[in-house]
């Protein structure tokens, strides 16, 4: 649903960059390139082509020690691979081996087969490309269970994999968790409404107003523009649009910029699957986890707030379960700050993984 705000604002930096601006991409990408060697004598890093799903998928393994415990990420978007933040999490690496994975619509996936090439695009079929993921992790390493780590519009797929295979995962991990409640939930909507009268926004609060609360109603025109003014309505949220995605975006060692181009191609591809979500009822789904249950949120998250996501982690069960908010966080929470959020996962995952006894929050 982000896909029309990122391009709007990367547009102008890779339609015709300065001399300038070139030059000083150049520098930081060289920068960031360097940053993310790794030397250790025990450490992976590669990445490539998997056929996943009947297609070639583009995954990445990273890591300082093949000995620590491997994440799996399920990124969010939908379109908007991981990839990009790897200058951002460099320090993840150094305590966790990292899989990231260009879900068909996304990244290398979608720039390798363009947008006829992506086959079924459907979240039944993302869920099942998610299992194959996992079996090749799980082979690939020689492991028994993987580190489920899902943020945005990933986990919708994240709860479903975590609810239904807990002997694959050693814990799930969301961070900007999408509950979406059947669409009971009207908090995020009345919360808009409330910010663009506060702001005087009128024209603004004129357009969801008429687009209502339903999202199952909204158009694709509607669903692009309400997400335009979600994020441009709350300071700290488009603060993080363009200093940590755009930026993150712009300065990729790892894209050129027919590669950036092809990254918000995919990200507009790929919001044909949103509406499949809507009418998602994670209670109905259930609340009974076999595994080590968390969730990290932002606290002033406008997108995916921190109530729904708070609501539906009381009503889990699960052998070890905690919660806990990011300050000075919206959106993209554990990307804006990468420290505290690998400080979560050493203090409250790392443990519960590792069998050793840790409090439920």
């Amino acid at each position: 649903m982000l896909a029309t705000l990122v391009t709007a604002s990367a547009a102008t930096l890779i339609a015709g960059p300065a001399a300038g601006m070139l030059g000083y991409r150049q520098l930081k990408r060289t920068t960031h390139a360097r940053r993310l060697r790794i030397t250790a004598p025990n450490g992976i890093d590669e990445s490539g082509f998997v056929r996943i799903g009947g297609i070639d998928q583009w995954i990445s393994i990273r890591g300082d020690d093949r000995a620590n415990p491997v994440i799996l990420e399920i990124h969010g978007g939908p379109g908007a691979s991981n990839h990009i933040f790897l200058p951002r999490t460099r320090g993840w690496e150094k305590h966790f081996t990292v899989v990231r994975w260009d879900m068909r619509g996304a990244g290398r996936t979608f720039a390798a087969h363009g947008a006829d090439g992506q086959g079924e695009f459907t979240l039944d079929r993302l869920y099942a490309d998610a299992l194959e993921v996992t079996a090749h992790v799980r082979d690939r390493m020689g492991v028994e269970k993987v580190l489920l780590v899902a943020n945005s519009f990933g986990t919708v797929l994240g709860l479903r994999l975590a609810r239904l295979h807990p002997e694959l995962y050693s814990a799930y991990v969301g961070t900007d968790q999408n509950i979406y409640g059947g669409d009971r939930d009207r908090s995020a909507h009345d919360a808009l409404l409330e910010r663009l009268r506060a702001a005087g926004k009128r024209k603004a609060l004129a357009a969801i107003t008429a687009m209502g609360p339903d999202p199952a109603a909204w158009t694709p025109e509607q669903w692009s523009a309400r997400a335009k003014i979600v994020v441009t309505s709350d300071p700290l949220t488009y603060d993080t649009m363009k200093t940590v995605v755009v930026r993150s975006l712009w300065f990729s060692p790892l894209h050129t910029l027919r590669g950036l181009r092809s990254y918000m191609g995919g990200m507009t591809y790929s919001e044909r699957v949103a509406p499949e979500a809507v009418g998602i009822d994670e209670w109905a789904e259930g609340t009974d986890f076999a595994l080590p249950f968390f969730v990290f949120q932002g606290a002033h998250d406008v997108l995916t707030p921190p109530e729904p996501a708070r609501a539906f982690h009381a009503s889990v069960s699960a052998p070890v379960k905690d919660f806990a908010l990011i300050d000075e966080a919206s959106h993209f929470a554990s990307f804006r700050h990468p420290d505290r959020f690998l400080d979560l996962m050493l203090t409250r995952v790392r443990p519960a993984i590792e069998n050793r006894p840790t409090a439920a929050r």
